[in-house]
C-alpha cells in the first residue's frame, strides 16, 4: 500500500505532506487534474446554453412599429421553444425588407421582420443580401438570446469563452 497525503499549497498546487519523494509526482498529477477540470468547466459554461430554448424578438414592423427599433422592447421577446409551430428553433433571424417603388398598387415600403429560425443552413451567425426587381432584403441569423435586436448581429459568446479559458490556463501556470 502506498500512503500519500497531499495538502493544498495554493489553489492550483499540491505538496506532499506524508509519503516518499516518488509520491510528489502523484500530487502534481492531482494538481494537473484540478486545472484541467477547472478550465473544462469554464469552457462548458461559456458555450452551453442555460435553458432549453433560445429567446428571440418576434415581430413585424408592418403590424408593430416598435419592431423597427434597433433594440425592440422586451415584451416582443419570446422563448422559441414555446412557438406555435413546434419546430426545434436554434437561432434568431432579422429580415430587413425594402420595396423601392409601387408594385401592384402597393406603395414603396420598408419592413423589419424578426423571429425564430430553424434552418441549419450555412448562413447561421451570418448575414446575406438578396435583391430583385424593385426590392432588396438583408437576412441575418444569430444564435444567442435576443441577438436579433442589436445593430451588430455578431455572436461573441464563443470568443468570450475562449478568452476565459485562456485566462484560466494562464492563471493556472502563475
Amino acid at each position: 500500500n502506498i500512503h500519500v497525503l497531499c495538502a493544498k499549497k495554493d489553489f492550483y498546487e499540491y505538496k506532499v505532506i506524508f509519503g516518499s519523494s516518488k509520491t510528489r509526482k502523484l500530487c502534481k498529477i492531482m494538481a494537473a487534474i484540478r486545472q484541467i477540470f477547472l478550465i473544462s468547466a469554464i469552457t462548458v459554461l461559456c458555450f452551453a446554453k442555460l435553458g432549453s430554448a433560445i429567446r428571440c424578438y418576434e415581430c413585424n414592423s408592418h403590424t408593430d412599429v416598435r419592431c423597427a427599433q434597433d433594440i425592440p422592447p422586451d415584451e416582443l421577446s419570446i422563448e422559441c421553444g414555446d412557438h406555435k409551430h413546434g419546430v426545434a428553433y436554434t437561432f434568431c433571424r432579422k429580415i430587413t425588407q425594402v420595396i423601392e417603388f409601387s408594385v401592384n398598387t402597393l406603395p414603396p415600403d420598408s419592413r423589419v421582420i424578426r423571429g425564430c429560425g430553424w434552418d441549419s443552413s450555412s448562413y447561421k451567425d451570418k448575414c446575406y443580401q438578396r435583391s430583385g426587381f424593385g426590392g432588396r432584403l438583408e437576412v441575418c441569423a444569430c444564435s444567442s438570446d435576443n441577438c436579433n435586436g442589436a445593430l451588430s448581429m455578431r455572436n461573441i459568446s464563443g470568443a468570450f469563452g475562449l478568452l476565459l479559458a485562456a485566462l484560466g490556463f494562464f492563471l493556472a501556470r502563475v
